[in-house]
């Protein structure tokens, strides 16, 4: 595994998590994760120096990124899709200096399957067909594993609680974040509020 570049040759030369969003290349219309609502994920992720982590669905790169440093003795998988978002999850892992993350170009659940790195950590960003993808993860998962998803919406949500239920998964944790941040707006200064987002986590202890 290739060193992780020193704290001083990198963008974020710091320890811990929660790299603010505009260091991040980004497209317009591409979905982030936030950097609060990424705090949370992380810590529901509960991740280990060398932890093997699955990111579906990984949008600008920002979880890859963050794990990769925070797992400098473990492998990152992100899987997207779209090749040009692919691309830039690519160029934001170069500018963070964090080489221990696998791309892979494909559609989940059907690519699962495929992917040689067993996972011990997943993160599934939101998306379609969330309980099918959770499903094949789960399959996929060893013991003590841990499965972190974002749902948008009160119908992805009790899909996945759903899910959840039907795999006797354990510590099943929810978390809504509601965020709001201090902006300038013209001459004064608002709060503005960050899209709530529902944060599921469930650990896997049986087979």
């Amino acid at each position: 595994m290739t060193d992780i570049s020193t704290s001083s040759d990198r963008l974020w030369k710091y320890i811990t998590p929660g790299i603010p969003d505009n260091l991040f290349e980004q497209i317009p219309g591409i979905p982030m994760t936030q950097r609060e609502v990424r705090l949370l994920m992380i810590a529901a992720l509960r991740l280990e120096l060398d932890s093997v982590v699955w990111d579906i669905g990984a949008g600008t790169g920002t979880i890859p990124v963050e794990t990769g440093l925070l797992c400098p003795k473990g492998k990152i998988i992100a899987i997207e899709r779209d090749e040009e978002v692919a691309s830039l999850i690519r160029h934001n892992c170069e500018i963070f200096g964090v080489p221990n993350v696998q791309i892979v170009e494909g559609s989940a659940p059907e690519c699962l399957a495929d992917i040689k790195d067993q996972p011990q950590r997943v993160c599934i960003e939101g998306g379609r067909y969330l309980a099918e993808i959770l499903q094949a993860v789960w399959s996929l998962l060893p013991i003590h594993g841990r499965v972190v998803v974002t749902a948008s919406n009160l119908e992805n949500l009790f899909s996945v609680l759903s899910t959840f239920d039907q795999l006797h998964g354990r510590q099943v944790e929810v978390v809504q974040a509601a965020i709001n941040r201090l902006e300038m707006r013209g001459t004064s200064r608002s709060l503005v509020a960050v899209d709530p987002i529902f944060i599921l986590s469930a650990e896997k202890l049986d087979a």
